[in-house]
């Protein structure tokens, strides 16, 4: 029971983690590793699919929370986004030699903490709730 409150109140962090990430973004930009064109334009296009993911993070959370059969199936739905958007996140920083930047960025340091953060818990939260959403019927 420990182990799902501890998964549930992590995925809601991350949830409200990430919409206050993107608040910085756009607002006042102290995140963005690079003020290049071509990465602006990579960054930019991750709202949408990081405000799935952060949906069905918070959903998750909160049933899990309350040991809900939707907190298990939502946490398999975060689960699969956190790992989407790591692997993106994580092939394009490789791509574009970008880790090299965590030696000297603030912003870059961020994004590392970012990748294993949003890896980690990405393959911990359908790890965990595989078990309690397959006990149950899906619909």
């Amino acid at each position: 029971m420990a182990k799902k409150r501890t998964l549930a109140v992590l995925l809601v962090l991350t949830g409200i983690g990430t919409l206050l990430y993107w608040a910085n973004y756009f607002a006042a930009g102290d995140l963005r590793v690079l003020p290049e064109r071509w990465y602006i334009a990579f960054e930019n296009s991750f709202p949408v699919a990081d405000g799935w993911m952060a949906l069905t993070a918070i959903f998750a959370g909160l049933g899990l929370w309350r040991g809900t059969p939707s907190g298990a199936r939502a946490g398999l739905l975060a689960g699969s986004a956190l790992i989407f958007l790591a692997a993106m996140d994580i092939t394009f920083n490789v791509e574009n030699g970008l880790y090299r930047l965590a030696l000297s960025s603030t912003p870059m340091q961020f994004e590392v903490v970012v990748n294993i953060w949003t890896l980690g818990l990405g393959i911990a939260a359908p790890a965990s709730s595989w078990t309690a959403a397959h006990r149950r019927a899906f619909f």
